[in-house]
């Protein structure tokens, strides 16, 4: 099956042979390895994308079901060029240890802002709720998006 995904703004076809994926896609077909693989069932947040605006795990959307799909992953958010504002607080703030969950976070406080510009402490937490992070203990990546919020 020919499956047309528009990957960070770029038109982009792929044959799908088998049932993949969206996250065995983007990181195996397509080489976007910002989007981890980690649980496999949507418990960790590692592989949070954006596919047409909303925040979702890619290890569960099947690729077939993503044709035609507005898909978002890190990679688009920010360039290493050009950082994303949130990427830059993450930095500042000491929101990253190993890394292997940052992208997952920043996919989700990129999404948290674009919603809700201005939210609470407990709505961050809420936000953040789908990603798990054995470093940090969080503080760092809260930090961080409130510092957006706060304008610091």
């Amino acid at each position: 099956m020919n499956v047309r995904l528009i990957v960070n703004g770029r038109t982009i076809n792929v044959e799908v042979t088998t049932p993949l994926s969206l996250l065995q896609v983007l990181r195996e077909e397509l080489g976007l390895l910002g989007t981890k693989d980690a649980c496999e069932q949507g418990e960790c947040g590692s592989c949070s994308i954006l596919l047409n605006g909303d925040l979702v795990c890619s290890c569960l959307v099947m690729a077939a079901d993503a044709d035609d799909l507005e898909v978002t992953t890190v990679e688009g958010i920010g360039t290493d060029g050009n950082l994303h504002p949130l990427q830059r607080a993450f930095v500042e703030h000491g929101a990253v240890q190993c890394g292997f969950c940052t992208p997952g976070f920043i996919v989700a406080g990129v999404h948290l802002l674009d919603q809700n510009p201005v939210p609470t402490s407990g709505e961050i937490r809420e936000a953040l709720s789908g990603n798990l992070c054995r470093c940090t203990g969080y503080g760092g990546i809260e930090r961080a998006i409130q510092s957006l919020v706060e304008g610091t």
